[in-house]
């Protein structure tokens, strides 16, 4: 049975305060002082809204790294000292994370959206340190368990995953500042309304502009940032305060009494006999319910999630889309993932993902990696056949689709049983295609949920084929430094359960190649080679 990862959230489980590391000597001062890290950066609250969603991934980011620490803080001190210069590493990258996140969370709001390209590029140099001071720790010598191995490693996988993106409200934030700010300035062709009035008008079944008569694309309300920035700006220089509404301001400035009746009125809409409303609730949910957190928490507080599920199985194609997209982004929140499967949300996706549209069979995808992080959901998807549609996808679906399939199916694959059921739904096959296809560029995604496959029986029987281990080889030789690393643990985890792959592997010529990596490739790479080639050292064939 696996052990299910407890994030801290500052409660009993952070255990910092108070620990004593006198007796493990300043390695383990270290570890609290990372600990420590993940405590403050935890509780900041004020992200600005152009870095809000990329604050809260990086902080996610290093509470999953909690239980490693944990670990790590219990080892003795020769043990520790073995991965002094990785604890360093990683103490730099923490450091690095803390400042950024501060800065984000302190900073001027027009300068970071004026800057969004920038800080961005700072949150991928922290995501490059992360990744690079977790390839220098020494796990195998630190006895690290391996459950928290591969929770690590999915968490490097999710950070690998991550790119150069801003979402569109922040770029149109960003580019609406500069309009503002331009010398050049020609506004005439924007029309602003104040909210309440232009609401009014809607709600009266208008469906034209009030200005110009043309019929509306649709009927989502737009914040207009760049001009309450503006106000902002002009009431701190002249010291005017606004009148409030309310003490609590939702999101786009409506008060939290207004977004949350807005939003009792759109679940309730989503039972409505009229399918024009009923699809004009379901996308204003999921739009709501990707742009801020707290969404999330209060459409499932006014019961928005027993409806959406019933929508999964309404016959239209665009319906479920929409549904199963906003079903994604209300699990993001730990406890809707919950809430989302005991309604019996899984099996109405895994359906949706096998006959919904193009995006929907995406984001079915993407929806049962992120409810499938919970071990239950593991189960859940598993035992209503979630592992063969998922499979069809990585095989047949768009580059997204496979991606989106390939990230699920590894989380899945982290429980035993499912690995099997992924051995027996034909996996292999197309992670084996997908090292042939240099253009998908997924050569490591492959390799990762093989190697997670090869930990089975079934798996190595499987991959351990003369005709994959020359494959193996050919990525060793000519590989990226990452796709060799990965191919590299893959043939070690192979060699160990049966000597003829050594045997091929070593026909093949891998030996030199190895040796190269083991002076030269990645802190991970260079362990896992030294490895085999101690492995390879007991087989008579040596050459």
């Amino acid at each position: 049975m696996e052990k299910r990862m407890v994030v801290p959230e500052g409660g009993e489980k952070g255990g910092v305060v108070g620990v004593s590391s006198s007796s493990k000597g300043g390695d383990t001062g270290m570890v609290r002082e990372l600990m420590d890290v993940i405590m403050t950066v935890g509780s900041y609250s004020g992200y600005r809204r152009t870095q809000r969603k990329e604050c809260l991934n990086l902080v996610r980011r290093l509470k999953f790294l909690m239980p490693l620490l944990e670990e790590i803080r219990e080892l003795d001190a020769s043990v520790l000292r073995v991965s002094c210069n990785g604890l360093t590493n990683l103490r730099k990258a923490f450091f690095a994370a803390r400042k950024l996140l501060k800065h984000c969370n302190d900073g001027s709001k027009i300068y970071l959206a004026l800057e969004s390209e920038a800080v961005t590029g700072r949150f991928h140099g922290v995501y490059d340190k992360l990744n690079q001071a977790l390839d220098d720790l020494s796990y195998n010598e630190l006895g690290i368990s391996v459950e928290v191995k591969e929770q690590v490693e999915l968490m490097r996988m999710q950070l690998k995953r991550a790119r150069r993106r801003a979402d569109t409200q922040d770029m149109e934030l960003a580019m609406d500042i500069m309009v503002v700010l331009s010398k050049k300035d020609d506004r005439n062709n924007l029309q602003t309304y104040e909210r309440e009035s232009i609401q009014k008008w809607l709600n009266s079944n208008h469906r034209t502009c009030p200005k110009t008569g043309q019929v509306l694309d649709h009927l989502s309300l737009a914040p207009n940032y760049a001009l309450r920035n503006l106000i902002l700006q002009w009431c701190e220089k002249n010291n005017f305060e606004l009148p409030k509404k309310d003490a609590c301001v939702g999101s786009g400035g409506s008060s939290s009494a207004e977004l949350t009746e807005e939003i009792s009125s759109l679940v309730q809409h989503l039972s409505s006999c009229q399918p024009e409303v009923r699809r004009v609730a379901i996308m204003k949910i999921r739009m709501l319910s990707k742009e801020n957190p707290d969404n999330r928490i209060l459409i499932a507080n006014v019961g928005g999630i027993p409806p959406l599920v019933q929508l999964l199985y309404y016959p239209d194609s665009k319906i479920q889309e929409h549904t199963v997209t906003a079903l994604l982004n209300l699990s993001l929140d730990e406890a809707n993932k919950r809430l989302i499967a005991r309604e019996g949300a899984i099996p109405a996706i895994i359906e949706i993902l096998q006959s919904g549209t193009d995006e929907a069979r995406e984001n079915s995808a993407a929806a049962l990696f992120s409810l499938s992080m919970l071990d239950e959901n593991k189960v859940l998807v598993g035992g209503f056949n979630g592992i063969l549609p998922l499979v069809d996808l990585l095989q047949n679906g768009t580059t997204r689709g496979k991606k989106d399939a390939a990230t699920a199916l590894f989380n899945l694959s982290l429980n035993q049983t499912n690995k099997s059921r992924a051995i027996k739904a034909g996996i292999i096959p197309p992670l084996l295609h997908l090292l042939e296809d240099k253009n998908l560029g997924m050569i490591d995604e492959a390799l990762s949920i093989l190697l997670l496959l090869a930990t089975h029986p079934e798996g190595r029987k499987k991959i351990g084929q003369i005709s994959f281990v020359e494959t193996l080889v050919e990525i060793i030789r000519k590989g990226t430094p990452k796709n060799q690393e990965c191919a590299t643990s893959v043939l070690l985890e192979l060699g160990l359960n049966n000597s003829s792959v050594i045997l091929a592997a070593l026909q093949f010529g891998v030996y030199e190649h190895l040796r190269e990596i083991a002076r030269c490739g990645t802190s991970r790479a260079q362990r896992k080679a030294n490895s085999l080639l101690q492995h390879m050292s007991k087989c008579e064939h040596l050459p």
